[in-house]
């Protein structure tokens, strides 16, 4: 019997529908060190499907197909959905995203919840917050600094 959950899987995997697929694993290849582990390309050279390994997470994507209902960032202007990267050094990460091409939203920097954290755009419109966890911050903690900060 299959197990419910696949290798290699967790309970939740993020499916992007990205306007040039190609083009954007590439990127993330470069950028995060992502694995590409298969595409399957329709006979019109559009992605249907595909999955990236990104450190022991699953990415999954597709082209965009607004005649299946999926769309692309870049064709909604943006998304209010972002990812985030645990990492071991997330400066030399960060680097390493921006000299792919992605784009600094907020630098990175020591945060009041326990990470050293910056959120990033990639060339598809995608946010990504980079972060290293350097600090345990129990909630009364956090809750404690986030009141100190105001607002």
């Amino acid at each position: 019997m299959p197990k419910a959950i696949p290798d290699g899987f967790h309970s939740l995997t993020p499916y992007l529908s990205l306007r040039d697929a190609a083009k954007a694993v590439e990127f993330y290849k470069a950028a995060l060190g992502a694995v590409e582990l298969y595409t399957l390309p329709m006979p019109g050279g559009k992605i249907a499907h595909g999955e990236l390994q990104i450190g022991d997470s699953r990415l999954m994507f597709s082209d965009e197909m607004p005649e299946w209902g999926n769309k692309s960032a870049k064709s909604y202007g943006g998304t209010p959905v972002g990812l985030c990267v645990y990492t071991e050094d997330v400066d030399a990460l960060a680097e390493r995203f921006v000299k792919a091409g992605g784009k600094v939203v907020r630098p990175l920097e020591n945060q009041f919840y326990g990470d050293r954290s910056g959120q990033f755009e990639d060339p598809e419109g995608y946010k990504w917050t980079l972060s290293q966890h350097v600090e345990e911050v129990s909630p009364e903690e956090m809750q404690r600094r986030m009141a100190k900060m105001g607002g």
